[in-house]
């Protein structure tokens, strides 16, 4: 953060008692200082939401019943906020972001963008049409050693990219965890209301997704997918194998699944070329491991000489010293608060294609799950993705 530069006003949607991820979004917003967390609608509960707008120091008098009021009431301040982090489940994220692109309010949302793929357009189209800023939380796109595979693909390491290979097995709903009525996270990503049906793949599927192209940098034109309910009585999808078919003939695979008995977060990517391969593990994510055809290795550090200025950029303490979860969601909040600076100078902010995740990012996740979604149904028939020109990418 440059020393004249005033922190964000910014707000937040959800993020109440119980609400697991918006610990990461606040840890993100803090971890540079660029933020000041100022205003909240964080549970429907009045007195949960009031109860945990005293425990983050945020004045009672700037939280709200809904978020509708939020956005109106914040607007009209002279010191409203300036971005809201939406960390609602699924089904909300389209009207909250929404409402906040409505009255001029930069958005910071998790993902999926939206449960609906009309939806995800919509929102782009606002955003882009009101010129403001919209981050999608794709955060493991902001460990260091990620954007240290996309750009040593990109500069040519690995040849011609021919086979991507993504893992997200987590294991954290392999048992029942909907019967803990104590478990709010459990409870929503379990209900097909608000997680939707397929909640297995607007969770864990978007991101992999994400991933996959973030680094690769290849677009996916088709994909044949068998998904399932493995656990007894669930009434949501929790497994998904996805076969997948790249633009240039690069094909690939996805394995994604919150029932793999055992597994931590499971979440892995292999790019495969035609000189090297590279290989990232999150439960790793320090570490960055390139193979060559000759039996060579070379693990590249986070923090370590060999990295590159891409990568150095999201390294704060250097070689040894860990940095992961939370350190990612700072870099995107990081970055976004980078872009709304520029906003506040009167500048449109220019976006690389190895920042942030916008809205673009979101609507190529919808597509995606909608994919799988209708060929689940059609019996894992291939299903092509049509090429929306408008996203600028």
């Amino acid at each position: 953060m440059k020393a004249f530069e005033k922190p964000i006003r910014i707000g937040m949607v959800g993020g109440g008692p119980g609400a697991g991820i918006a610990t990461a979004h606040r840890a993100g917003m803090r971890l540079d200082g660029r933020y000041a967390l100022v205003a909240g609608a964080f549970s429907r509960d009045a007195e949960k939401s009031r109860a945990a707008a005293r425990e983050l120091g945020v004045n009672e008098s700037r939280v709200y019943a809904s978020y509708e009021d939020m956005a109106a009431a914040e607007a009209a301040r002279d010191d409203g906020i300036e971005a809201v982090a939406v960390v609602t489940p699924n089904a909300s994220h389209y009207g909250v972001s929404k409402a906040f692109l409505e009255h001029g309010i930069h958005v910071i949302c998790d993902k999926p963008i939206t449960d609906d793929l009309e939806d995800a357009l919509a929102l782009h189209e606002l955003a882009e049409k009101k010129g403001l800023v919209f981050v999608l939380t794709h955060n493991y796109s902001a460990h260091a050693m990620v954007r240290e595979a996309a750009v040593r693909v990109r500069r040519g390491d690995l040849g011609e990219v021919r086979m991507v290979q993504g893992e997200f097995a987590s294991g954290w709903a392999a048992g029942q965890v909907e019967k803990d009525t104590d478990n709010k996270q459990a409870a929503w990503r379990t209900d097909p209301v608000q997680a939707g049906e397929a909640s297995v793949i607007y969770d864990l599927g978007t991101h992999i997704h994400h991933l996959a192209r973030y680094v690769s940098g290849l677009s996916l034109e088709a994909l044949a997918a068998d998904v399932s309910t493995v656990v007894p009585g669930r009434r949501v999808y929790d497994n998904a194998n996805v076969m997948l078919r790249f633009a240039g003939g690069a094909r690939g695979a996805f394995w994604i699944t919150m029932a793999a008995t055992g597994a931590e977060h499971g979440l892995s990517l292999r790019v495969i070329g035609s000189k090297a391969s590279l290989t990232w593990c999150h439960e790793d994510p320090h570490h960055l491991t390139i193979a060559w055809p000759d039996g060579r290795r070379e693990t590249i550090l986070q923090g370590g000489a060999a990295q590159s200025d891409a990568a150095a950029a999201l390294t704060r303490i250097g070689l040894g010293h860990p940095e992961g979860f939370l350190e990612s969601f700072a870099n995107i909040y990081s970055d976004a608060a980078t872009a709304i600076a520029a906003c506040r100078d009167g500048v449109r902010p220019e976006r690389g294609p190895l920042d942030y995740p916008n809205t673009a990012d979101g609507v190529l996740g919808l597509q995606f799950v909608e994919a799988v979604r209708k060929s689940a149904a059609a019996d894992g028939q291939w299903m092509d993705i049509e090429t929306i020109t408008t996203l600028g990418c």
